[in-house]
């Protein structure tokens, strides 16, 4: 078996693994990672980019070390391959869990118990759920899950297909660095400057192959098109740009809009504004069937061109 070959097999059985098993409940590898770049950051933190670059070239780097020690401690056994494979892929992709968190807030909703829908968003995303009535808490859901479909999901398979383990473990290092240190706080907003630059490269590809998988895979694949390109640049961020606005067009909503993080309220645009309505409670699962469905055909896409790559380079 051919490590190409070792590579689709283990991804497809990790990305199977998250869909039957979800995050594990205790000892989660990214809990780990996060624990220790916590323990860098003691030691590094410095109101200065540089002291913020290194501390995430230490993480970053250790990460995509660590995956290569590995990936070259089993390259000779086919077997040990896949099972590497598979477990960093189950380890680094989150689409269960995500799943789970949307379902439970809306089941929330869908009973009339508000303030249970509100304690639960937090596990989810980083709205303040005070200010947010039960229509506002289903758009952030919604929202959330069309983000963390490219970060928890299609992101990790793109770089995993360009780098094996050393690509899945390097990529969810940068994304979870960027959750820790990334936002612009009055204590990270220069030192977390690298993280979340890099985070926005690293996501690039992934955002893009999610907003094609939800336009193609979605009800509404022009209304997709339509709201991607009208509504993607507006979005503050780069790579949630086009994967909300292919979101709410594929499912004919309107996401965007006033919210609050952390107590500070963003005004961003709205997106398929012209052709979508609000999100209703309902839309939560739609979402979560989208994701699900461009989450598996992202395994086909990433695991195919690897092998189609790899193939014609022999």
């Amino acid at each position: 078996m051919g490590a190409d070959r070792s590579y689709a097999y283990g991804a497809a059985a990790g990305l199977l693994g998250d869909l039957l098993l979800g995050d594990p409940r205790r000892g989660h590898p990214v809990a780990a990672f996060g624990r220790a770049a916590a323990a860098v950051e003691r030691v590094l933190w410095r109101d200065h980019r540089g002291w913020g670059a290194l501390h995430t070239a230490v993480c970053a780097g250790g990460a995509v070390a660590l995956g290569a020690v590995a990936e070259r401690a089993v390259r000779r056994s086919p077997a040990a391959s896949v099972a590497l494979t598979a477990a960093a892929t189950w380890a680094v992709v989150g689409g269960t869990s995500l799943a789970r968190e949307a379902d439970t807030i809306g089941r929330a909703l869908r009973d009339g118990d508000v303030d249970a829908a509100r304690a639960r968003l937090p596990h989810l995303c980083g709205r303040d759920p005070q200010a947010l009535d039960a229509d506002g808490i289903a758009r952030a859901v919604v929202e959330s899950v069309a983000e963390n479909t490219s970060d928890a999901v299609v992101g990790a398979l793109v770089w995993g297909a360009v780098g094996g383990v050393p690509g899945l473990l390097g990529f969810r290092a940068v994304n979870t660095l960027d959750a820790m240190v990334g936002h612009r706080s009055p204590r990270f907003l220069r030192y977390g400057w690298a993280s979340a630059r890099l985070d926005d490269v690293a996501g690039w590809p992934g955002a893009r192959l999610t907003a094609v998988l939800a336009t193609l895979a979605g009800p509404d694949p022009r209304g997709a098109v339509r709201a991607w390109r009208a509504d993607a640049g507006r979005h503050p961020s780069p790579n949630a740009g086009p994967v909300e606005a292919s979101f709410a067009g594929a499912l004919g909503v309107r996401l965007g809009g006033t919210l609050s993080y952390g107590g500070r309220v963003e005004h961003r645009p709205v997106l398929n504004g012209a052709a979508g309505r609000p999100v209703a409670v309902t839309d939560i699962d739609r979402a979560v069937r989208l994701s699900r469905r461009v989450g598996l055909l992202a395994l086909g896409v990433t695991a195919g061109a690897r092998l189609l790559w790899k193939g014609r380079g022999k």
